[in-house]
């Protein structure tokens, strides 16, 4: 018999356990820089000095970070469902934790891409990334992320992942920003629904929705006993 599917959308609240800094925390400034200032198309084409140190800080921490028990749980749960992951996040921690499908809708920290072609996609030895290094084409690289104003190419992947799951679970995430927060809607009619947060989202009209308030190092072990006295195993 082949296992449930289980589709589980992540958001910075999970990488925030680890150690990630999230913009939320500090009030959307990196050094007092907006957010717009390092992240966007915009800012590329002004300061791409600026935004390639960004990414090279955020790489850098990112080493000195490890996966916690919410990404470990969520490798456990493969032992019972088809675990497909569809992250918001940017860092690796579901990778380097064990899990075994991974989406990620905005990017990826450790990948560079060219400016000229954009399916030419490298993984970054080490963690900077620096004004000169090109692609085999010759043009400049640069960090392999969706920024704010881009289009997500993920997206339609993620919806189908979604339509096809027997469960979803939200952990980590307010589910204020689009289009990952639109993707519940296309949950099947029924489908049982675990949201992992200590701040209860304001997504509650859904009678097949379970609201663990808890961050995900303590939600997620809840999240698998709840799973595994149920009948979906």
């Amino acid at each position: 018999m082949s296992k449930k599917k289980l589709a589980v959308l992540t958001g910075a609240g999970i990488s925030a356990e680890s150690g990630i800094k999230t913009f939320r925390d500090n009030n959307g400034l990196w050094e007092n820089h907006d957010v717009m200032e390092v992240a966007s198309p915009e800012a590329w084409a002004r300061d791409p000095h600026l935004v390639l140190e960004f990414y090279n800080q955020r790489r850098k921490q990112l080493l000195e970070c490890s996966p916690n028990e919410g990404h470990h749980g969520l490798v456990a749960l493969e032992e019972m469902f088809d675990v497909q992951i569809i992250t918001q996040n940017v860092d690796d921690l579901h990778e380097q934790a064990g899990s075994s499908q991974v989406l990620h809708l905005h990017g990826e920290l450790k990948k560079v891409r060219s400016t000229k072609d954009e399916s030419l996609v490298y993984t970054l030895d080490g963690w900077e990334l620096k004004w000169g290094d090109t692609c085999e084409k010759g043009a400049q690289l640069r960090p392999h992320i969706v920024w704010f104003g881009e289009a997500v190419p993920a997206i339609e992947t993620a919806i189908t992942l979604v339509e096809q799951a027997d469960i979803l679970v939200v952990i980590g995430t307010s589910l204020n920003v689009y289009p990952a927060a639109g993707l519940l809607n296309y949950a099947k009619a029924g489908t049982p629904i675990y949201i992992i947060d200590p701040n209860q989202p304001v997504y509650t009209a859904n009678e097949n929705i379970t609201f663990i308030n808890d961050n995900g190092t303590v939600g997620v072990p809840k999240l698998i006993n709840l799973l595994s006295n149920s009948s979906y195993v």
